[in-house]
């Protein structure tokens, strides 16, 4: 992964979200969700030098902050709260991240959404609704509490256009947290 279109100015942590969301970007839309577990990257360095120059993280390239590294495939069957519930981080890991791809609905239609459906009807509603858009979340959590997402929508497929924020995605961000938890 690279951090071309990164921000230097922009924390670590931001940093990080931010380059989980490009190379999730330069695979393109309609994949599933992909998890990554964040290291230090100069401990990385330290205590694992081969990994970190097959990463490109050698000193000559000054990269600071945290390092994803992806992890296995997330169960395509599975809900992806069951999923994250089996997790647990080794204490190399300081935090964690997690790409997903959703349908949202703007806040206006809120009052709308039927009462008691399924997570299938609610998802099959959703789908049905014009005013759809599809989107992917990136969402990192570090074992501190730190936490940072980054939103990038479909129609608006662009390095320039996303938005990012600590609290864009509470419930995953919940769920990721978790996962560190004792």
């Amino acid at each position: 992964m690279t951090m071309s279109n990164t921000p230097m100015a922009a924390s670590p942590l931001t940093r990080a979200v931010l380059e989980i969301d490009e190379y999730a970007s330069g695979l393109g839309w309609d994949q599933p969700a992909r998890l990554f577990a964040l290291v230090d990257t100069a401990r990385l360095r330290t205590q694992e030098p081969s990994l970190a120059a097959q990463l490109g993280l050698d000193e000559e390239t000054g990269a600071t902050g945290f390092t994803p590294i992806e992890q296995d495939e997330v169960p395509a069957g599975k809900a992806l709260d069951e999923f994250l519930a089996t997790i647990a981080w080794p204490d190399a890991v300081v935090g964690c991240a997690l790409t997903v791809e959703r349908l949202m609905l703007p806040s206006s239609v809120d009052t709308q959404v039927p009462q008691g459906l399924s997570d299938a009807e609610l998802a099959k509603w959703v789908a049905a609704r014009p005013e759809r858009q599809e989107v992917r979340m990136t969402v990192a959590v570090l074992r501190d509490g730190n936490r940072e997402s980054a939103i990038r929508l479909r129609e608006k497929d662009s390095a320039t256009e996303v938005l990012t924020g600590p609290d864009l995605v509470p419930g995953l961000a919940e769920a990721l947290a978790a996962t560190f938890a004792d």
